[in-house]
């Protein structure tokens, strides 16, 4: 019985070495001379004002938290749209049920004031 679960460990040995070793081998290798001015974010030749490490609102990641939501959206409806006919009434229900559950994630995401761009 254990020796079926032999290959699994050996990949999972595999898996986790071999970015360990490939991180380290890069950091061996390469040449690190970092200074100020390579350290600076490069603005058109124009000496940077503030630093280029500056924080984003929370909203910057809400709406794109939505985005992806819309994506996905988008990728479980296609499928659906090809098989339409086939999936019958059942998968009217499915993706009632889907559409649904995004629509609520949607109106909370409106009262919250997700969707306010200023």
């Amino acid at each position: 019985m254990p020796d079926g679960y032999l290959p699994i460990f050996l990949f999972m040995v595999i898996a986790i070495a071999f970015p360990a070793v490939t991180l380290l081998a890069a950091r061996l290798i390469r040449p690190s001379s970092p200074f100020q001015t390579k350290l600076e974010a490069y603005e058109c030749g124009i000496k940077a004002a503030d630093s280029a490490r500056g924080r984003y609102t929370v909203r910057f990641y809400i709406i794109a938290i939505l985005f992806v939501i819309f994506e996905v959206e988008t990728i479980f409806l296609f499928p659906w749209a090809v098989r339409f006919k086939q999936l019958g009434w059942f998968g009217v229900a499915e993706v009632g049920v889907f559409l649904v559950i995004l629509i609520v994630g949607y109106i909370w995401a409106y009262k919250k004031g997700a969707l306010e761009w200023v």
